[in-house]
This record gives structure tokens, sequence and C-alpha cells, in this order.
């Protein structure tokens, strides 16, 4: 068995042409949460991982072995469930709905600018489906988010980048004055829903109720 034991997020720092003729690994997103699993490369090699506790592994990372050589990371397709908004009865922010009721159920999820992905949960499924959005079994790769405070997670798109360790965080509110309260009239919001006009399906709207 190899021993990789350090991981490079996107192959930082490496030569295309050497990640090129470097052997690949296709790996599932259960595989890649975890920190340490045994997995077999494109080349035949029996690999142990071995990665600092709380590290996720990406599709597109390079994991380095103990003598040296690089093993790229493929995401596998997995079976997902994609959730898009209905074009004719619904709105690009039902995706917005969908994510924060997701999150509050704790659900690995992957956010894409027109499509949401989670594992399979026909609960979860019918409830969005009430929601008006369009929801589809597919095979794909999944990425789901890491979370702002995840260990070992990855920094996108900086080059590295640490936001946490930043000498430039901006200045504390300066405290506020002392005086007379101000009376500041609060208007109550509108309902998010108007249920004397319930949602009415169309041919094209692929609801499944």
């Amino acid at each position: 068995m190899l021993t990789v034991n350090k991981l490079l997020p996107g192959g930082q720092g490496l030569a295309q042409v050497l990640l090129k003729r470097a052997p690949s690994v296709e790996l599932d997103w259960d595989v890649r949460q975890k920190s340490r699993f045994d997995a077999t490369d494109s080349s035949g090699r029996h690999l142990g991982v071995f990665l600092p506790r709380g590290t996720l592994v990406r599709g597109g990372d390079v994991l380095i072995a103990e003598d040296g050589s690089m093993v790229r990371v493929l995401a596998a397709p997995q079976s997902v469930l994609v959730v898009r908004p209905c074009s004719e009865h619904g709105t690009p922010f039902d995706l917005v709905r969908a994510a924060y009721h997701l999150g509050n159920r704790h659900v690995q999820l992957e956010l894409q600018p027109d499509h949401l992905k989670f594992e399979p949960d026909h609960v979860l499924a019918d409830m969005l489906r009430q929601m008006h959005l369009i929801v589809t079994e597919e095979q794909a790769a999944f990425e789901p988010e890491g979370g702002a405070y995840a260990a070992g997670g990855h920094s996108h798109g900086h080059g590295g980048h640490d936001h946490a360790h930043e000498a430039h965080d901006p200045a504390p509110a300066a405290a506020p004055a002392r005086g007379k309260p101000l009376n500041i009239p609060v208007r109550a919001a509108a309902p998010a829903h108007d249920h004397a006009h319930p949602h009415v399906h169309g041919p094209g709207c692929g609801h499944d109720h």
C-alpha cells in the first residue's frame, strides 16, 4: 500500500504538463469528506490516504504520496437531486428559499447560480415540489459547500488568501452617541404568500402534486 498524507487544493503550484501525466482516482462525496480512506488509482496502485482530520477532498485536488508521486482527484458522478426554479410560475429567488429551508435541516448542499444539488431524500424532494420547484434525480459530481468555518476547508478563488487572518479587518463601529431615543415607525412586512390567489399550474410547469 502506498501511503498518502499530503493534499494540494486544486493542484496549486503544479505544472499542468505534470498533472496530465499523473494517475487519477475517482471518488464520490461519501469518500471525499473523510480524512482517512483506501482507494485504487488509475494505474492500479493501492492508496492508503491519511490526511489531517476535517480535511475535505475536492475534485481537482492532488494527493501527494510518500514516494513523491501525484494522484489527481476526480469527483465521481453519483445520484443527486437537482433543484431548479419553475420557468413558467417561479423565479430564481425560489432557489434562495429552497436553500434556506434545506439549510435549516442541515442538508449538505451544492450551490450553483441556477440550481441546487443534494443527496437523494424523497421527503425533502416532496417539500420542494410543494414550493413549486422542479426536482429531478441525476447522476453528477457533487461538491457541497464546506461551510465558512469548516476545518480543513478550501479557500476558493483567492490563491490561498486567508480572510480569517487578514490585517485589513474593518474598523470596529463607533459607539452609538448617547441622547434621546428615536421613535422610528416600523411597517409590518407583506405576507409571503397570497392565499387568495393560489399557484396555478400550466402544462409546462412540470410539477407533479
